[in-house]
């Protein structure tokens, strides 16, 4: 994919009161999966089918590892030979792209979307774009709008809150730049 693909895309605004019978049909039935998939045993066809379920696009050789919670997973992209550890958050209302290669571990947030400061029925939502073979240590959190450029790491804990470049490393909260790989 390519990484200018979301930059200066508009961000979207859904009233969270106003959604439709299907929607709240699709949300409860992604919740029904990630629950059946959290309580499923790892290594069986049940797991796989229910991950491939959730996610139906993921590419071949990637693995989600549970627990897992994911809001509208329908809006998450997984491309091929990804490994999610256990623990992640996935908030992807805004959309989420992980790229081949990428490595995300335990407890990670990727979090699209968020709440408007005055109207919180209102989420605001802009898309997280995780490049080619990026690793994304433990316990980090990936916010709205946020592109990791292909070959980066970012440290464990860090809070990102702007784009980073390719072949970096970041880490910390916010989130620097550390040095070039």
């Amino acid at each position: 994919m390519n990484e200018n693909r979301y930059k200066g895309m508009e961000e979207i605004r859904i009233d969270v009161t106003k959604q439709t019978e299907e929607e709240l049909a699709l949300a409860n039935e992604h919740a029904q999966l990630i629950f059946k998939f959290n309580h499923s045993m790892p290594g069986t066809a049940e797991y796989d089918e229910l991950m491939h379920k959730i996610f139906p696009t993921m590419g071949e050789n990637s693995r989600v590892s549970t627990p897992l919670t994911a809001i509208r997973p329908h809006c998450v992209r997984i491309g091929k030979n990804v490994v999610v550890m256990p623990g992640c958050l996935m908030m992807s209302a805004g959309g989420i792209t992980i790229e081949d290669g990428a490595m995300i571990a335990a407890n990670v947030q990727l979090i699209s979307n968020n709440h408007d400061l005055y109207e919180r029925q209102i989420i605001t939502c802009k898309p997280v774009h995780i490049g080619k073979n990026v690793w994304i240590g433990a316990g980090a959190t990936i916010l709205p709008g946020v592109t990791v450029g292909d070959n980066a790491v970012v440290g464990a804990a860090s809070v990102v809150t702007k784009d980073v470049a390719p072949n970096t490393i970041v880490a910390g909260n916010p989130a620097r730049f550390i040095k070039a790989i």
